[in-house]
């Protein structure tokens, strides 16, 4: 039986995509840099220091520390989501966290985002109640698809791996739930851009497909 749910935060609880989007491309802007639709696409679920250092591995002229370009980026982001008014949960997802919370079930959320992005949202949305424990993906040196920010989460959790589930929307997510040994719903939103779910256990379209009683049978 599962016990412990483990939420990503970007594109499965609120798409703050968008604003990530118009905060690196005003960035890669300033920086004089063409980053190629697919790159970006490739940085989905990474942590902002990984893409900054993925980027500058393939743009020399970015002569600027990743320190510097996250704070950087951080500003644009935190300026434009202050700002952002049409900023939602994504649809149905605030039902399924209180329908699971009702039943018992643990909430942990295990995000590449910065804990000032995972504070802002959760503040926002007022989640903080619901969620036990919150990992960020900036305590890590490596990002996803590396499974060490899920196999933390996993630790945190009341019930063993086995008794566990992430839902991610990403493929590096996904891969890296599949590299925790731990059982991955994929979730394909209107806003998913050319993710693979194929290593999900299964795939889901809407958060209508799941509640308290569903999740709680999965099988990993």
């Amino acid at each position: 039986m599962i016990k412990t749910v483990i939420f990503d935060m970007d594109g499965v609880i609120v798409d703050t995509e968008p604003v990530h989007r118009y905060a690196y491309y005003k960035q890669f802007t300033e920086l004089n840099i063409e980053v190629p639709e697919e790159m970006y696409t490739s940085f989905t679920g990474l942590s902002t220091r990984n893409t900054f250092q993925t980027l500058k591995g393939n743009f020399p002229s970015v002569e600027h520390e990743v320190e510097d370009l996250i704070q950087w980026k951080r500003n644009i982001f935190n300026d434009a989501f202050d700002t952002k008014e049409d900023l939602y949960l994504l649809d149905g997802v605030e039902d399924l966290i209180k329908d699971l919370y009702a039943n018992g079930i643990q909430l942990i959320l295990a995000s590449s985002a910065s804990k000032v992005t995972i504070e802002r949202v959760f503040t926002r949305f007022n989640l903080h109640q619901y969620f036990s424990h919150i990992v960020s993906g900036e305590d890590f040196p490596q990002s996803k698809p590396n499974p060490a920010i899920f196999i933390h989460a996993a630790s945190l959790s009341i019930a063993p791996k086995e008794e566990c589930i992430i839902i991610e929307d990403s493929t590096n997510g996904i891969k890296a739930a599949k590299g925790a040994g731990i059982f991955c719903v994929g979730y394909r939103s209107e806003h998913s851009n050319l993710q693979d779910y194929s290593e999900a256990d299964i795939v889901i379209n809407h958060f209508s497909e799941l509640n308290a009683e569903k999740i709680s049978q999965l099988k990993s």
